[in-house]
């Protein structure tokens, strides 16, 4: 079963963490001092903050596997979609590892779909989607890189 990725970028954590424990009556699955992250059930979304000076909103979509046999399926979705895709076998980022892979939509937003394999112990790691260059920036990748 598939899970309905979104992340987005917060100017204050703390505040940003009480709000959307409230909103979703739950507490974050994970929480470190730069990233907070809910799995939850209903809806069915992995619902993902990361602390940043940069300007807040939406960093990137995604969706979430429940194996790499339903990643292998989305990655092909993708590459379906005609947007450039970028596929990383071995991610480690967003206190997790496991697989990923990114496509860009037509209005430039990144949608990453992965499968996680187990907990991590950095927020950001081997992200890069390389294949995607010229089409998203350096600095881009360093703030869309992760966080599933």
């Amino acid at each position: 079963m598939k899970r309905l990725h979104v992340n987005l970028q917060v100017r204050d954590l703390e505040q940003s963490v009480e709000f959307y424990t409230h909103l979703f009556a739950a507490h974050p699955t994970v929480q470190r001092e730069d990233y907070a992250k809910w799995l939850l059930d209903d809806p069915r979304v992995n619902f993902s903050i990361i602390g940043s000076s940069d300007a807040p909103g939406l960093n990137h979509l995604g969706i979430q596997t429940d194996s790499a046999e339903e990643l292998a399926q989305v990655h092909a979705r993708m590459r379906n979609a005609k947007g450039p895709v970028s596929e990383i076998a071995d991610a480690a980022c967003c206190y997790a590892q496991g697989k990923k892979g990114w496509a860009m939509d037509p209005q430039g937003i990144s949608w990453e779909g992965f499968f996680t394999e187990q907990d991590g112990l950095s927020h950001f790691g081997n992200t890069a989607p390389v294949a995607l260059e010229p089409v998203i920036s350096e600095q881009a990748t360093q703030k869309k890189g992760c966080c599933g």
